[in-house]
């Protein structure tokens, strides 16, 4: 059988190989598995993401291809993603407290999306395979987990072993897994000023006084 896509990215700057090399397949093995040791390492790097305040707002369902979790999280996604998820050795749906103790719970989204990408990078960095979607149904999700109205699930994400296209069985998607990698430009991504880019071709090192906040250029 062919060797899995890789697919490192081209960057105009060099960045650590585990950034350049992570992307988001749908095509995963089947008979694989993915033992526990692993997904708690997984769910360990989510653990230590920063959150604001220290709040850590976010909590993971986690399931297993077979068990039941699993399964309710597969009903959940789409008709498009359930083809292919389904043979992802684990499923999770990413969940974030939006009320605590002492009321809404700040920047909750975004310390799930800190939180979320540590756990992608760990899962890169073991060999592992994922995939974040955002085709799913919350509300079936939110019935079928008895989820309370202070937890909101924002996507669900497969982790597995990566496998050819081939196994997708359908040419649409082989076609869309084997596409180019493609991102906006630094340029059109880092601004100074609104929509002045932050670098330029030969860049000036500045520094600000912080006393009168005057700008110098060395």
């Amino acid at each position: 059988m062919p060797a899995p896509l890789d697919k490192p990215a081209t960057t105009s700057v060099p960045v650590h190989e585990l950034i350049a090399a992570r992307w988001s397949p749908r095509a995963f093995d089947p008979d694989a598995t993915v033992s526990d040791s692993r997904l708690r390492a997984l769910l360990e790097a989510a653990r230590w993401a920063p959150s604001f305040g220290n709040t850590q707002p976010t909590r993971y369902l986690v399931g297993r291809r077979g068990d039941t979790v699993h399964a309710k999280i597969l009903a959940a996604l789409t008709e498009r993603n359930r083809g292919w998820a389904c043979r992802a050795s684990a499923l999770l749906l990413v969940v974030t407290v939006t009320e605590n103790a002492k009321g809404t719970v700040p920047y909750a989204t975004y310390s799930a999306g800190l939180a979320t990408e540590n756990l992608v990078l760990q899962a890169a960095a073991s060999g592992l395979a994922a995939h974040q979607m955002a085709g799913f149904d919350a509300e079936a999700a939110r019935r079928d987990f008895a989820l309370p109205d202070y937890a909101e699930p924002l996507v669900a994400l497969a982790v597995g072993v990566q496998a050819d296209p081939e196994v997708l069985g359908d040419a649409d998607l082989a076609e869309r897994e084997q596409a180019p990698r493609r991102r906006i430009t630094l340029d059109e991504l880092a601004f100074g000023e609104w929509d002045t880019p932050a670098f330029r071709d030969t860049p000036w090192p500045a520094c600000i006084d912080s006393q009168s906040w005057s700008v110098h250029y060395a």
